[in-house]
């Protein structure tokens, strides 16, 4: 099957990055950003997609899917950076903890087209979280590091939850 254009164009891209792989050096980026997070309502960007267990006063089972905005402070209309994407579910039976699999894919700025992943557990009552990074694209090609996520504030006055989850990213990768 022959390949398009783009796809050989990124193909391209990609093995020649690798073949300067090893005179490449590593870097440690920090990174700090806000997400903006929407629970219920009519556009929310937080979808429940599994039940939690009857009767868990931990939510497990639940799993959710996400796509929230990511921006560069706390409020709702400040720069956006990209979109936090990915899959959360309760899986903890004694603490309300959950297991994230999840990507911050950069839409603006240096890092455009580019993510980080991450991996983990998450225990959402305490008040600093720290999660591992296990790999990123582009810019974030083979990343790994720690990411430091709290709970910058939390508003359930309305008929839809907001939260704002504030993200400071240590992350090690290599040069281009």
């Amino acid at each position: 099957m022959a390949k398009s254009n783009v796809e050989a164009k990124l193909t391209d891209s990609v093995e020649e990055w690798y073949k300067n792989f090893g005179s490449t050096r590593q870097k440690v980026t920090k990174l700090h950003f806000f997400v903006q997070e929407v629970i219920g309502g009519s556009n929310p960007t937080v979808v429940k997609v599994v039940e939690a267990t009857a009767n868990s006063a931990t939510s497990f089972g639940q799993i959710s899917m996400l796509d929230n905005l990511a921006t560069e402070g706390p409020e709702p209309d400040s720069k956006k950076v990209g979109r936090d994407q990915g899959t959360v579910g309760f899986a903890d039976l004694n603490d309300t903890a959950i297991q994230m699999v999840m990507n911050f894919a950069f839409t603006e700025g240096e890092y455009a087209g580019s993510t980080i992943s991450i991996l983990g557990r998450n225990q959402l009552f305490q008040e600093y979280r720290e999660l591992p990074i296990v790999g990123g694209t582009g810019v974030f090609r083979f990343a790994r590091g720690s990411a430091v996520t709290n709970t910058y504030s939390f508003d359930t006055a309305t008929n839809k939850a907001k939260g704002v989850l504030e993200y400071t990213l240590f992350v090690i990768h290599y040069e281009a």
